[in-house]
């Protein structure tokens, strides 16, 4: 074999592996596994959170926070910020969700009010019974 021809394999050989490296984790980080567990509801009572406060927690993987509303009742929110998936926390005393990453802020329905977000912010549909909540 000549010295050429073994340059030419090796480097060849050395850029596969470069490339392999690199796309493997790439497509394990893009492609998002699929769960064999069928997504089970969520229950909670309705006292846990008082008229004005709101509650933290994860459902299918996604943050959630459930407001209590002032004379509107319940609704489900996604945490995730729609700019660049921030966590959003509840703001009782302003009556609104902010963004801590870039100051967007969110009203209790989840559209916009302010911020570099475009889009809403999604919202989990709700069963509500005489003592309790439903996400599911």
């Amino acid at each position: 074999m000549e010295r050429r021809q073994l340059l030419k394999t090796s480097l060849a050989f050395l850029g596969t592996t470069t490339l392999i490296s690199f796309v493997y984790p790439v497509s394990k980080f893009l492609v998002r596994p699929k769960s064999s567990v069928p997504d089970a509801p969520l229950t909670f009572n309705k006292d846990e959170i008082p008229t004005g406060t709101a509650k933290e927690l994860v459902f299918n993987e996604t943050p959630l926070v459930v407001i209590n509303r002032r004379g509107s009742g319940f609704i489900a929110l996604s945490r995730v910020c729609t700019h660049l998936g921030c966590l959003v926390g509840y703001d009782k005393f302003n009556g609104k969700l902010v963004c801590p990453c870039h100051a967007g802020e969110f009203d209790l329905e989840g559209r916009v009010l302010s911020g570099p977000a475009t889009k809403s912010l999604q919202r989990y549909s709700l069963k509500i019974t005489a003592d309790q909540i439903i996400i599911g």
